[in-house]
């Protein structure tokens, strides 16, 4: 079984899926996974759970989410934000990561939910989260 060239990375090991198992996972809206070993030796097993399969956010997302982080945290205009910036990296609390994320609450009009407030930790994750979001509701 040939093995396409796409790697996934999950607790810092590096999974090489088999075309089977990808044409399974693109073929279907499949979010949200765990990759596993399973029983057959070199063919991973999939359960829900905590590996995350999506796409990366429009650069107009980010680019919004940057501007919202770098309002709530009164952030210089010449301070990097990139998408891997995490919310810590910015001197950002707890209490400011909920101020955040209210903001982009206000500005794309959408809920977050609280367990998935957890799952924010960074500019990406808040764009991901935001365009799922928004998918969702329409």
């Amino acid at each position: 079984m040939a093995s396409v060239s796409a790697n996934f990375v999950c607790s810092r090991t590096s999974v090489r899926l088999p075309n089977q198992l990808w044409q399974m996972i693109t073929s279907k809206s499949l979010r949200l996974a765990t990759v596993g070993w399973g029983r057959t030796p070199g063919f991973p097993r999939l359960s829900s759970s905590r590996f995350q399969i999506s796409c990366a956010a429009k650069k107009e997302t980010v680019d919004k989410v940057c501007e919202i982080v770098r309002k709530q945290l009164a952030l210089p205009a010449d301070k990097e934000i990139t998408p891997q910036t995490t919310f810590t990296d910015l001197g950002a609390d707890s209490l400011d990561t909920v101020e955040i994320v209210m903001g982009l609450e206000e500005e794309f009009d959408i809920t977050v939910q609280e367990d998935n407030q957890d799952n924010i930790s960074c500019i990406q994750e808040a764009a991901d989260l935001i365009e799922q979001l928004v998918a969702n509701k329409s």
